[in-house]
């Protein structure tokens, strides 16, 4: 049923988005993804960092950033230091380092909160999409077009779906739990 579809797809982009989301959440590795939202003022206007340079990882702890033009290494390294990454830009006048700290015991516990809140909050996205879901079923049984057997049936799909995807979203916070809480 069409309904269902709609809540499967729904349901699945909330997972798909979790994910990205915990990309951004820092672990005591380097990883691209720490810079998705670090934005440089550029030529008039805000660019992607990914768009006026080269991003590599030539150390597990280390990520640098080789402008295509030498000029914006000074937009580059304020626009660092704008982000709520904690991280200090080396500029040696080539490039910009990033050295990614060691974290502490207390930073990992405060990361595994909010990798827990961020869990919560696609947890609740997904119980929302099964009570709209839920909502389309009464009225449709109110409206006729379906019986109350069928309502019924349908309200059970969707929280088995509803179930299936949760279950998504915990393992997936399990493993960066664990992630973060490596050492």
């Amino acid at each position: 049923m069409e309904v269902i579809e709609q809540l499967n797809a729904k349901m699945e982009s909330s997972v798909e988005a979790f994910k990205r989301e915990l990309t951004k959440i820092r672990t005591g590795r380097a990883s691209l993804s720490l810079l998705d939202d670090v934005k440089v003022d550029a030529y008039g206007s805000t660019l992607p960092l990914n768009q006026v340079g080269t991003i590599t990882i030539p150390e597990s702890r280390q990520i640098v950033i080789q402008p295509w033009d030498p000029q914006m290494l000074p937009h580059i390294e304020k626009a660092i230091m704008a982000s709520d990454l904690g991280l200090t830009p080396v500029n040696d006048g080539k490039v910009i380092r990033l050295n990614i700290p060691q974290l502490t015991e207390e930073r990992r516990r405060e990361l595994v909160k909010q990798v827990k809140k961020v869990a919560e909050e696609f947890r609740v996205a997904i119980r929302n999409v099964r009570r709209e879901a839920n909502d389309t079923f009464k009225k449709m049984k109110k409206d006729k077009e379906i019986s109350e057997d069928e309502m019924f049936r349908l309200q059970e799909e969707a929280q088995k779906a509803t179930d299936a995807f949760i279950k998504q979203i915990d393992e997936i916070a399990a493993g960066k739990e664990k992630e973060v809480m490596e050492v």
